[in-house]
């Protein structure tokens, strides 16, 4: 399944991925620091939800408490629990 996920708090405006089961692919990441989005992206390809939850989550950026890979982590678990709805 594709799924798209309009960021909240951050540079980034949006992340495109896939999601098979629970397994992610795919990343694209809409504004934001294209070479360090870009290289999570390549980092956590075909991860599960739970690993990029486990790595990700509650990374925060400078004052924000939120974050681009935060963001994808928040993604990647709605995407989950929409796509077992």
């Amino acid at each position: 399944m594709h799924y798209q996920y309009k960021t909240k708090n951050t540079c980034s405006q949006l992340i495109d991925f896939d999601i098979e089961g629970n397994k992610v692919s795919n990343i694209s990441f809409y504004g934001g620091c294209n070479g360090n989005l870009k290289a999570i992206s390549k980092l956590v390809d075909g991860w599960t939800v739970e690993q990029i939850e486990g790595k990700l989550k509650g990374n925060t950026c400078g004052n924000r408490s939120t974050s681009c890979a935060d963001q994808l982590a928040t993604a990647v678990r709605e995407a989950l629990e929409k796509s077992n709805a």
